[in-house]
């Protein structure tokens, strides 16, 4: 041990490597590989047709199948999402920074002891040439609000001297003495010294606000990835459907050509449909699973990890229910409700405690010196000690000492710095509050928008499911080709398929107008709190104010979109 603490000392003036912390290898961080696509997969033959058409419309069968509610999916987010459990962190580490900044007013306890002896040569016999000296103290320096700082110091000393002069060859000295420092201008009063603290508690606030901001943005996202996942869903049902009447179209086709009703051709054509739709599945299976991934990544479920293959069926079904939202009204709600306005609020606030201390800071510098003093001497340090308690000797003196500044460019031109930054921060503030309620009427436009969509795709889904059943009719007393009726049930898949865009969307708006106004769809309010990860003293790893459970959370909601 002493010979590694030797050689970690042997060469203060040279670097070694620990200086320069871990080292990683050179090759790790220069050298790129290539992609071994070999290493990574399994060689399969390539499949038939028939093969290929089967695997791909029953890619999902046999996989295991969870079922979430909407409420569920939110309570997955608020106690496992990743990127909340970073943004809750941030509200811990902003109000360790108040308590930093309270901290400036600790008090301060300074020990000190030390030894000297003292050698030298001198032509003078009156003089001590050897005097030993040891002493040993203590201070508190307690700072106060005001500016000032009051400073309490207690020496004990003894010293030893070989000059024949000397009354006390042996001395013992005591002295305690106490000063009093104190701004009169500049860095004086409460509100210049407790400005790091204020500058803190709005930063913590501020950092709240967008903790606040992120929760919603998080559970809003969770909201449309729902969504967004039960239209996927519900496509690919659309897509499988329509390749099931390909089939039937094929083999109608097939019956009609051996009864010599219709040409071969037919059934070409509808094989060539039938490959259609399987690309079709191929798509929108495809479409599920990028879209559960983003889901499952959201709500960071365990037992629903990206590398799991559960598929996810959401159980709440959309149920629109037409709303007239009065917009103006909303968006004036959103200007107060908004985390982003409030943060402006806070900031503005902030501008005017910094324009506040600039202006101090730009006031002469005049500092009020107090100090007083009593001392001890005796030969013994009983001696000394009973002189300072009885108070036979005492001094006391004050000072005034001042810095005015010739010009005092510099401060006056950060007073105009913190001005100006707070008119543009005002500009700011109104710019964002236009956008606001830019956002919230617009959101309101898209909730109407998406109703009339519902109403417009439902029509036009039942009016291609007549079209496509008579078209069927015309196939089978020979009026119509396979062609013209592939393409009727292509009609009626995009007007089932635009009819499920315009569930979703409208679904997606309604959570959308929320977040403009700053609030959450659900029957129940959320409250949220900070997440210390160093943990608490139960260490619960759910979050202070989160539900552990589904149930917790939105009690009673009804499914989105349904009358409230």
């Amino acid at each position: 041990m002493v010979a590694g603490l030797l050689g970690a000392c042997s060469n203060p003036l040279g670097p070694i490597d620990s200086d320069y912390g871990r080292r990683v290898a050179p090759e790790r961080l220069r050298a790129i590989e290539r992609f071994n696509a070999e290493s990574a997969i399994a060689p399969a033959p390539p499949a038939e047709e028939p093969a290929l058409a089967k695997a791909a419309s029953k890619r999902f069968e046999g996989l295991a199948q969870v079922s979430l509610t909407l409420e569920q999916v939110r309570a997955a987010t608020l106690a496992n999402n990743l990127e909340l459990r970073v943004a809750l962190i941030d509200p811990v580490v902003a109000a360790e920074r108040v308590t930093e900044e309270e901290a400036r007013f600790e008090a301060v306890f300074r020990p000190r002891a030390g030894y000297r002896e003292n050698d030298d040569p001198t032509f003078d016999v009156t003089a001590n040439n050897q005097q030993d000296s040891a002493f040993i103290g203590a201070g508190v320096d307690i700072p106060l609000r005001t500016g000032g700082r009051v400073s309490v110091d207690l020496l004990e000393s003894r010293s030893e001297t070989s000059n024949p002069f000397f009354t006390l060859n042996t001395a013992y000295n005591s002295d305690l003495t106490v000063s009093i420092s104190q701004p009169l201008l500049r860095n004086a009063g409460r509100r210049a010294t407790t400005y790091p603290i204020r500058i803190a508690a709005y930063q913590d606030q501020i950092t709240q606000a967008r903790t606040k901001l992120e929760v919603i943005r998080q559970l809003a996202q969770a909201d449309r990835s729902y969504w967004i996942l039960d239209a996927a869903r519900r496509a690919l049902d659309v897509a499988q459907q329509q390749y099931e009447l390909a089939v039937e179209q094929r083999d109608r086709s097939k019956r009609r050509v051996d009864a010599g009703d219709v040409a071969e051709i037919e059934i070409i054509r509808a094989e060539a449909g039938l490959a259609d739709r399987l690309e079709a599945i191929i798509v929108a299976e495809n479409a599920v699973l990028q879209q559960q991934r983003t889901l499952k990544r959201i709500i960071n479920q365990p037992g629903l990890e990206l590398r799991t293959t559960t598929m996810i069926v959401p159980a709440s079904a959309p149920d629109p229910v037409r709303y007239v939202f009065d917009g103006p009204a909303l968006a004036d709600q959103a200007v107060s409700a908004r985390m982003e306005m409030l943060e402006l609020e806070l900031q503005l606030a902030l501008d005017s405690s910094g324009i506040e201390f600039a202006k101090n800071q730009a006031l002469p510098n005049f500092l009020l010196d107090y100090q007083y003093s009593i001392g001890g001497l005796g030969a013994t340090a009983r001696d000394s000690n009973d002189q300072l308690i009885d108070n036979n000797f005492e001094s006391w003196s004050v000072g005034l000492s001042g810095e005015i500044p010739l010009g005092n460019v510099a401060a006056k031109s950060r007073i105009e710095q913190a001005i100006l930054g707070r008119l543009q921060r005002l500009a700011t503030r109104d710019a964002r509050d236009q956008a606001i309620r830019q956002e919230v009427l617009a959101a309101v436009d898209n909730v109407e928008a998406a109703w009339q969509r519902i109403m417009a795709s439902r029509q036009n889904a039942v009016a291609s499911g007549r079209a496509f059943a008579a078209e069927q009719r015309q196939f089978g007393v020979g009026d119509r080709t396979s062609t013209d009726v592939l393409n009727a049930a292509a009609q009626l898949a995009d007007a089932q398929r635009s009819e499920i865009r315009a569930l979703a969307d409208y679904q997606i708006s309604l959570v959308d107008l929320a977040f403009a106004t700053g609030t959450l769809l659900g029957a129940a309010r959320l409250d949220w709190a900070p997440v210390d990860p160093r943990g608490g003293p139960d260490n619960d790893p759910t979050p202070p104010g989160f539900p552990s459970t589904p149930e917790g959370v939105d009690k009673g909601l009804p499914p989105m979109g349904r009358s409230r």
